[in-house]
């Protein structure tokens, strides 16, 4: 059985509830922040040492890739329906929106159709 379509959804827990989602991925309390580099405070995941930073932070790719089979798994059910994953950290910017992108890239090379969107990236830094 094949889902109709993955949903990744990346989104800052400061900023509003999560989005209604299959699965939440809360990156707030066991990976590292961008935000407290000040270097990287104000760029984004649309910034490449933002990608590189959140990218190398110990078990950030075996997140993603445990994610990718978690997606499988549903892909396995009997039952054809879509799949909405959201990716949240404390303002959206930095940790949310680069594991969002790089596991939307994965699941869309499996064949999976997959919409990723950005709730909150491009929303101002949330003084903390």
């Amino acid at each position: 059985m094949a889902l109709t379509t993955i949903e990744v959804v990346s989104f800052g827990y400061l900023h509003a509830d999560p989005p209604e989602a299959t699965v939440v991925l809360d990156l707030r309390r066991h990976f590292r922040d961008p935000h407290v580099d000040p270097a990287l405070r104000h760029q984004s995941a649309h910034d490449l040492p933002v990608r590189q930073a959140v990218l190398a932070t110990p078990g950030i790719r075996e997140l993603i890739a445990g994610t990718a089979l978690l997606a499988d798994a549903y892909d396995a059910g009997p039952t054809e329906a879509p799949l909405t994953i959201a990716v949240g950290c404390a303002g959206g910017r930095h940790r949310a929106a680069t594991v969002a992108m790089a596991l939307a890239r994965r699941l869309a090379k499996t064949g999976s159709t997959v919409r990723l969107t950005h709730r909150d990236l491009d929303k101002p830094v949330v003084d903390r």
